[in-house]
């Protein structure tokens, strides 16, 4: 299986596609955040020092995660194929992980970019709804994920709620900064010829088939 760099602003479906993927074609994810959390838990050296920033609040430095990566690509379930969630955010990031790819004897793989308007990202985001008691996801704007009764779960009866950074001002910021950050790095990929586009508006389902028809084009036979 080709490893797999995910690059989507806030709401386009890049932990839904993640999901998807490892389910049905057992790919690692890996999230930064959960790499972290992980690397903490340890107890060794480098687990301790993470601890001790995210106990004071700092920001991990780019060299310390990309420790924790190439610990982490050099487990077995990385050698089927993995996705990349969060990482890297910058071309600096990109070029680390280029060498800890060539010390690992690994591929770069593919990068895909999750494409929506803006305006549908608002929609999914503003009307999302997670349930208290199953954590099920639903969307008011949306009628195949409205719930039956306001406010109520379908599947456990529990009480929905709304995220408290579900909000447009919140999302504003975060797709600004996506877009700041992220087209120097789509850049970088399309020069590699590496990256490619499809299409998140149409839910899910459409995304996954999507990205298994372009799997299935560069060889990667996942029928």
């Amino acid at each position: 299986m080709k490893n797999l760099i995910l690059i989507a602003a806030p709401g386009a479906g890049k932990g839904t596609l993640s999901n998807d993927l490892t389910d049905k074609y057992n790919y690692a994810h890996i999230s930064t955040g959960d790499l972290l959390r992980e690397a903490a838990s340890k107890g060794d050296e480098l687990g301790n020092m993470i601890h001790e920033m995210q106990t004071k609040g700092e920001l991990v430095p780019d060299e310390i995660v990309a420790s924790a990566l190439k610990n982490r690509l050099q487990e077995e379930d990385c050698n089927n194929g993995y996705i990349l969630d969060g990482y890297p955010r910058t071309v600096k990031q990109a070029e680390t992980y280029e060498e800890i790819l060539k010390e690992l004897n690994k591929d770069l793989g593919v990068v895909i970019v999750l494409d929506i308007e803006k305006e549908q990202l608002i929609k999914r985001i503003t009307g999302r709804r997670l349930c208290h008691g199953c954590d099920a996801i639903y969307n008011i704007y949306d009628p195949k994920l409205t719930p039956k009764h306001e406010g109520i779960c379908d599947k456990c009866g529990g009480e929905l709620y709304q995220r408290s950074d579900d909000n447009l001002e919140s999302l504003e910021s975060r797709y600004n900064t996506y877009l700041e950050k992220t087209q120097p790095l789509i850049d970088y990929y399309s020069k590699k010829n590496c990256l490619y586009r499809v299409d998140s508006s149409l839910g899910k389902e459409h995304t996954l088939e999507q990205v298994e028809d372009l799997l299935n084009k560069l060889g990667d036979n996942v029928d």
